[in-house]
């Protein structure tokens, strides 16, 4: 892969950047956010398994999938990244890979750790993953075990942790496999080894998770089948092996997890008025929207449309005084990743806002359940803590603020704390915001343009 600007390599040297917000006059303007984080992992993994020349637009370059180029590169598939900011990926088909000369290093990126341990299952060689302390620390057993069960065979650290070693095989064996909990990333990596296997692969999720493997496998020319199971709301998700997977265009939708932070804002600050273009509206993402339209959030869709086989759409927000609710433990697949923000919103809500069901946040980037609660009571918020969740008393204002907030190499959980910093009375700081490259560069540059009142200045 050709050194472009923005594919340079992670360095091994920490860089820590304290931040702070302060409260800001009403947000105003109309953005885009960065490409689908979900969608961006898989354009290249695909691209790269597919035969012919895939060109993809609006592909977030955020650290994770810089990972996921990298790691595709080293493994013979050739990606460029052009002058105007689009990517060309030439494919090698399926079970094309070569094996990588290095250990491939995923930083912090637990997708593209996930997903790529099912591609490289499917293949004859031997692929060492590493990644940063966090990713180091996040559990891999769930993965694993189907993989073995298709004929590869891991080894690693206890827990199933990274540093670890995928011995691949060039015949995998199909798998009818039951998710014990609803997981994209369990499900995806069975469908990814399952590519390279003569025969049907089946998933079978009690609750659907995000779909944008099922959806892009299509687009690529796989023959993919999702079918109700039972009535209790299950799915069946059936995979035909061996496809000859051809090169494709793909656009990337704005990442909606990223669209919460913008979104987040302009209901807190009083006047703000905004819209955010091209805004993945995948129905199994969608949760924080319909959450937030419980709360009474004045959200506007519009200009609804289909990219690359993914809804999209405007949304246009206004400031709006929330209520807080129960949100329905049911809804957390659909926004598991935008639990953080929401619990900022909840500390300015009337009332208290009930987040049950989400054990799963304890074993993301950080204990995202306990990150923000001590974040939330330092800044002035009362918070109730469960093994699966917490409760956030909303008093109706922003809590007074005034506190600097541990990240714990979180991208979430910072943006979250700076997003809040927005309403308090007193500046909220991070103590490390280069855990937001990872997922959502310029972020400072884009809430700025706003009329966010954001920067490493205002520390002290």
């Amino acid at each position: 892969m050709k050194n472009e600007p923005g594919i340079t390599p992670a360095s091994d040297t920490p860089s820590f950047r304290p931040l702070a917000a302060r409260r800001s006059g009403p947000l105003a303007g109309t953005i885009r956010v960065p490409g689908d984080k979900s969608i961006s992992h898989r354009a290249l993994m695909l691209g790269g398994l597919a035969v012919g020349e895939t060109h993809v637009t609006g592909l977030l370059e955020g650290e994770d999938v810089l990972a996921t180029a990298r790691a595709m590169d080293a493994m013979g598939a050739s990606i460029v990244r052009e002058a105007d900011g689009a990517w060309r990926i030439n494919g090698v088909g399926i079970g094309g890979l070569t094996e990588p000369d290095a250990p491939l290093d995923m930083g912090n990126a637990g997708t593209a750790a996930r997903l790529l341990m099912g591609v490289v299952a499917g293949h004859p060689f031997t692929s060492f993953f590493t990644g940063d302390a966090s990713l180091r620390g996040r559990p891999m057993k769930r993965v694993i075990a189907p993989l073995e069960m298709m004929g590869a065979r891991v080894v690693s650290r206890s827990e199933g942790r990274l540093p670890l070693a995928v011995c691949g095989t060039g015949t995998p064996m199909p798998l009818d496999y039951a998710l014990p909990v609803p997981s994209a990333q369990v499900k995806s990596a069975v469908l990814m080894c399952g590519l390279s296997a003569p025969g049907t692969t089946t998933v079978h999720e009690d609750r659907p998770s995000r779909d944008h493997t099922e959806r892009m496998l299509r687009h690529f020319g796989a023959d993919v089948a999702v079918e109700s199971a039972g009535s209790g709301g299950g799915v069946r998700i059936t995979l035909e092996g061996q496809p000859e997977l051809s090169g494709a265009s793909i656009d990337v939708p704005g990442d909606i997890s990223s669209a919460a932070f913008p979104i987040a804002a302009a209901l807190m600050v009083p006047g703000s008025d905004i819209s955010i273009d091209h805004v993945g509206m995948n129905p199994l993402r969608t949760g924080l929207i319909a959450t937030l339209n419980d709360m009474g959030a004045n959200i506007g869709i519009s200009d609804e449309r289909e990219a690359s086989g993914e809804p999209v759409a405007k949304l246009n927000v206004r400031h709006t005084s929330l209520q807080g609710i129960e949100v329905p433990p049911e809804r957390a697949p659909a926004m598991i990743d935008e639990y953080p923000v929401l619990a900022v919103l909840a500390a300015c809500a009337e009332g208290p806002t009930v987040m049950r069901g989400i054990a799963e946040l304890r074993v993301k980037e950080s204990d995202r359940i306990a990150a923000m609660v001590a974040g939330l009571r330092a800044a002035g918020v009362e918070v109730q803590e469960f093994d699966d969740g917490l409760v956030v008393e909303g008093q109706g204002r922003p809590p007074v603020g005034g506190v600097t907030v541990t990240t714990h190499l979180d991208h979430r959980i910072a943006m979250s704390f700076l997003i809040l910093g927005l309403a308090t009375d007193e500046p909220v700081a991070i103590d490390d915001s280069t855990p937001i490259a990872t997922s959502f560069p310029r972020f400072v540059e884009l809430m700025r343009s706003l009329g966010a009142d954001m920067g490493p200045e205002q520390l002290g």
